[in-house]
Parts: C-alpha cells; structure tokens; sequence
C-alpha cells in the first residue's frame, strides 16, 4: 500500500519520529559528554581558586595543568565549610560545595547554606581563599578572595559573571578593579567584621574598607559590595575565634 505522504498522519507521524530520534541522540550525547563536563567544572572552580592567590598567567598556570598546580599550592585536607555563625560543620568537604546552586536556592534555610574555606601555601606563608556568590545586573556574579596569613589582609582576588556588560559591569573580572581589594581588611582592630563600601567618587583608595567602583557599571559594583559584605562577615567571626 502506498504512503500518503501529504496525509495529516504522514505528518505527524513523521514528526513524532523525528523528535524522538533528535530526542535521543542528544540524551546520548549528555549522557557521553558529562564525565567531561563535569571535570571541566572542577578545573575551572581549582583556576579560580588559584586566580585569587596569584597571577595565573604569570606563573605559567591554565586549564591545561590546574590539577597538578592546585595540588601543589591547597591542601583540600586543610579545608574547612563553616556554618552561616562561623562555626565548623562537620562531614561535609570544602571542594564539593557549590556555593553558586546553594544561593540560588531561595528554599535554602540560612541554618543550612555552606562557606567553604581553602587554606593555601603560597611563598612559604598561609593564605586563606574564600568563595564568594552574588548578583550583578543581569545574572550571577561569582568570585574567590584570598587572604593573607594574618587571616584579615586581601593579598588576591578573581570575580566572574554571566552576562555582565562588557566595558562596564563586566570589568569586574579585571586587574585594575581587583587591584583595588589589595591591602584592604576583613575584620576592625577588635576583630570584627568591617563591612565594605564600593564609592563612586574616587575617595576607596584613602580611606579603609572602601573600594572605588567602575564607572556606568554601579548596579553591578553594588552587586561585588553585597556579596563580599554578606560571605565576609561568616568568615571573619571564624577568624576571630580562632585568633583566641
């Protein structure tokens, strides 16, 4: 029997089939291409991390060889997830905290949300690298802060987004605005948590905890601002606890 094929069936039929095979072809391929993916994921969360303590470029560091240089510099031994009080939780492991879906996640109680800390060896000293979520103008912001040994002083930074503008909000990830967190500290003289200021009229570099913004970019700048204030302040009263 001969096929109609300009019958309403025929065609149904026929893209109903099509959808199907499209349908699987790709589950075949997400399922083929996860394991790549999700080891994609954790070079890029190591070279993030690594961006934060020093110049990656520099010192010869990419996606090619994170691994191998992550493990020389953090010791995910060391690391430690602090509860929203600053205070260590136990049985759950830095590294496999995703800070990015735990923020999105507005179901999420505050008792419950993790703050992963590395602890690093850079030059022979102690630092200390902590992660960082927020929003920006259009999407999510992200970033990792390192700290010097003395657990209070920015000695590094990395930030990224997802759709920020590009020569404005978007500057964020460049040198000349995480230069600007360098020197700058976490915790008072008391050592409490002294919160941050992103200020658009020039005055960030003379005065402590206040950070100069980019220009056109102020809705994203307030964004880095919220962020680093409300992940900050966990880990300064961690700091100050174990300073005594």
């Amino acid at each position: 029997m001969a096929i109609n094929r300009d019958s309403n069936s025929y065609t149904f039929g026929f893209a109903i089939v099509l959808v199907v095979a499209v349908g699987t072809i790709l589950s075949v391929l997400a399922i083929g291409l996860k394991p790549q993916q999700e080891k994609n994921d954790i070079v890029k969360k190591q070279l993030d991390i690594l961006s934060a303590m020093m110049d990656t470029k520099a010192k010869g560091i990419s996606r090619k060889n994170a691994e191998e240089e992550f493990k020389k510099y953090v010791n995910l031994d060391d690391a430690i997830v602090l509860d929203v009080n600053g205070n260590i939780k136990e049985g759950v492991k830095a590294f496999d905290v995703d800070i990015k879906k735990e923020y999105k996640d507005k179901n999420m109680k505050d008792a419950d949300r993790n703050f992963p800390l590395f602890v690093a060896e850079l030059d022979g000293k102690k630092a200390y690298v902590i992660p960082v979520v927020g929003k920006g103008l259009w999407g999510p912001i992200w970033g990792n802060i390192c700290l010097d040994e003395d657990m209070n002083t920015i000695k590094g930074a990395s930030f990224g987004h997802k759709g920020e503008t590009p020569g404005l909000g978007a500057e964020i990830a460049q040198p000349f605005f995480i230069n600007r967190w360098i020197g700058e500290k976490i915790s008072d003289e008391n050592g409490d948590f002294a919160k941050f200021e992103i200020v658009k009229d020039g005055s960030g570099s003379a005065k402590e905890s206040k950070v100069d913004g980019i220009t056109g970019g102020t809705i994203t700048s307030k964004g880095v601002e919220e962020m680093a204030n409300r992940c900050l302040k966990v880990y300064s009263v961690y700091f100050k606890n174990s300073k005594k």
